[in-house]
């Protein structure tokens, strides 16, 4: 199925949020050789977490077909169309899902390449989303140090490690920073679920919107990654939009949303708890700060920054520190701010190109977890996509074989917000009641 000098690459990208989509597009384009032409046909899997029109657009990656389907309608779908390579943007169980459905369509018949991998930093469930993407024919490290983990994970429990590509983030880029603008701006990079609690979130905000009253000279901006109402990659139960309401708030304050390679054009200072954004800016050599006001801990995220010399807290940042990162952290990192960024997925191009030309074509995915391997596991995963242990459709699974009628749109919108409701309100009142 190689493509031919006249006929463009054929890339199809499945995701399931809008930073997903982000990273599977610009993942696919990265991937084709700078000769080829491409098609991308995009894919949005429905559920809670399907990115909105202005998501999208925030976004900004274009596509050349992008529509919304249910899982067992995309796999419908690859049943019938042709590509060359498809581009998993999915969590881990989507992922399995999707392989152990694609190894059911496609059979021991002509298929794609088939590519996954992660969205930003790997800094929880490690074992487990590693096993669950282990079937692709390539798996994508951004880094260094974690190609060297995900080799460890796959070698120790005895499955095929071959998979596993250094890469780098698809989405580093933008102009280098070459010194301080006019104001002198201080961006926070917020997150949808870290931290989680309404005294730590509060806790943030408060000191960001104290900074901006010790610096008066200074624009400070909380960049959001989304608008209430809307999901992201993770739910976000306590949006700093409502936290803000009813402050008596600075006038160098204010909420930003956009893109955040826009944004970062404008900053001085970058400050997180733990966002891939603290990559993005590294990459642009501007100044970034990971918080340790919460602790230096897993499951904020932040652990993952020790010995980049970036960590620091609000005490400091109000004094005027600057943080200096560690340049051979940065480099493990593949954040190549040294401009090495450019020949960051030769290796991924060069294996998909063989991956393209083998003699007979491409053998049968083969993941790790089987109905054998894992009997009490893998099972559920498959029914959570309505699909039955062998990876067929299980019947009576949802599918759209044509455009919803007015009065099913208006049922599935009410439907969609009842259910973002619960997720949103009802839920997070239910488990902070049975914490009492």
């Amino acid at each position: 199925m190689p493509a031919s000098a006249t006929k463009p690459l054929r890339v199809a990208v499945l995701a399931d949020s809008d930073t997903r989509w982000k990273w599977g597009a610009l993942t696919a384009q990265r991937l084709a050789p700078a000769d080829a032409g491409i098609r991308l046909d995009g894919y949005l899997l429905r559920g809670r977490a399907t990115p909105t029109a202005r998501q999208l657009r925030e976004v900004g990656v274009r596509a050349d077909s992008l529509r919304e389907v249910t899982g067992v309608e995309f796999l419908r779908t690859m049943g019938e169309e042709s590509y060359d390579i498809l581009v998993l943007a999915l969590v881990g169980g989507g992922v399995q899902a999707m392989l152990h459905g694609l190894r059911h369509a496609w059979g021991s018949g002509e298929r794609p390449v088939v590519v996954t991998g992660y969205v930003g930093v790997v800094y929880e469930k490690l074992a487990d989303g590693l096993l669950l993407r282990h079937g692709a024919d390539l798996v994508l490290a951004n880094s260094r140090h974690d190609a060297d983990r995900f080799r460890a994970v796959y070698e120790g429990v005895g499955a095929d490690a071959s998979a596993v590509t250094e890469v780098a983030l698809p989405f580093l880029g933008g102009t280098p920073y070459t010194g301080e603008h006019e104001p002198y701006t201080v961006v926070f990079a917020a997150q949808p679920s870290v931290p989680d609690s309404r005294k730590d979130r509060t806790y943030l905000l408060n000191r960001l919107i104290e900074h901006a009253r010790k610096h008066p000279e200074r624009e400070v901006l909380l960049k959001l990654r989304s608008k209430p109402g809307e999901h992201t990659t993770h739910i976000e139960e306590l949006p700093y939009q409502k936290l803000v309401q009813g402050k008596d708030l600075p006038a160098n304050f204010r909420l930003v949303y956009g893109h955040m390679g826009e944004v970062l054009d404008r900053t001085d200072l970058l400050v997180t708890v733990s966002s891939t954004a603290a990559l993005e800016a590294l990459h642009r050599r501007v100044p970034t700060v990971v918080l340790t006001d919460l602790g230096v801990r897993e499951v904020l995220g932040n652990h993952h920054f020790t010995g980049s010399g970036c960590l620091a807290s609000w005490d400091q940042l109000d004094a005027g520190h600057r943080p200096v990162p560690d340049e051979e952290w940065v480099s493990r990192q593949g954040v190549a701010a040294d401009g090495s960024y450019g020949t960051a997925f030769d290796t991924a191009r060069e294996r998909i190109a063989k991956l393209l030309q083998r003699p007979g074509g491409l053998p049968p995915l083969n993941p790790y977890y089987t109905p054998e391997t894992a009997p009490g596991y893998l099972p559920g995963i498959l029914a959570r996509h309505h699909l039955g242990p062998d990876g067929a459709p299980l019947p009576g699974a949802p599918a759209a074989d044509k455009e919803p009628g007015p009065v099913r749109q208006i049922v599935r919108r009410a439907a969609r917000g009842a259910y973002r409701h619960g997720v949103q309100r009802v839920a997070p009142v239910i488990r902070r009641m049975g914490e009492l």
